[in-house]
């Protein structure tokens, strides 16, 4: 497995082959419907100014998604699993993260949303290009973009395996047998091209 390395002016590439690209557009792909449809289509359509206006203002929800992954990717801002918490306190924490959601978390998704987007469309242009792989180049705003992405991927893989912190050393020694094996091996590969890409963006 390569990794991101460091370009001139603050870009980032990543040299990937046929089958690695096809298995990071699936999953941001997969990224896009989870978090839900987006006011942007992927061919970069014409958009109403006056719907936009209202998105804009537009308020969230205020209850956390039910789904583990979604819950994964927009946590409550107050409280938490760990944390040891009165009555009073348990029920001011979910006062406060549920004012938060309302105003945050439509922002958040639209921001994740466009992070994906920009993922497939580079994806894409590599597979435009042809060939049996290519070398991967982004700026620095689209490796931002990039490792947001990584990232969202990696907590929802990881929401769907209920991996904790504890258990992390524990998926290197998975028998091929076990049926989230392929799974682990996306959440590890993902992880790898995480940590390399946010050490091109270390100064």
């Amino acid at each position: 497995m390569t990794g991101f390395e460091a370009v001139p002016g603050g870009g980032a590439a990543v040299a990937l082959d046929e089958v690695e690209i096809s298995i990071l557009r699936s999953l941001a792909v997969q990224l896009l419907e989870l978090v839900g449809p987006g006011d942007e289509p992927a061919d970069g359509g014409d958009h109403d100014p006056l719907e936009a206006l209202d998105a804009m203002f537009a308020e969230g929800p205020t209850e956390p998604p039910s789904d583990p992954a979604l819950a994964r990717l927009f946590p409550d801002a107050y409280g938490g699993p760990g944390r040891k918490l009165s009555a009073r306190e348990e029920e001011e924490a979910r006062t406060y993260s549920a004012e938060f959601r309302r105003y945050t978390e439509s922002d958040l998704r639209t921001r994740k949303r466009e992070d994906a987007l920009a993922v497939v469309r580079s994806l894409d242009e590599l597979t435009a290009a042809g060939g049996p792989g290519a070398v991967l180049q982004v700026d620095a705003d689209g490796a931002r973009r990039w490792l947001g992405t990584l990232n969202d991927l990696r907590l929802a893989i990881g929401a769907r395996l209920e991996v904790t912190e504890d258990e992390s050393d524990e998926l290197y020694q998975l028998p091929d047998s076990d049926p989230r094996k392929p799974m682990v091996m996306a959440y590890l590969w993902l992880g790898g091209l995480q940590e390399s890409l946010v050490e091109t963006l270390l100064p």
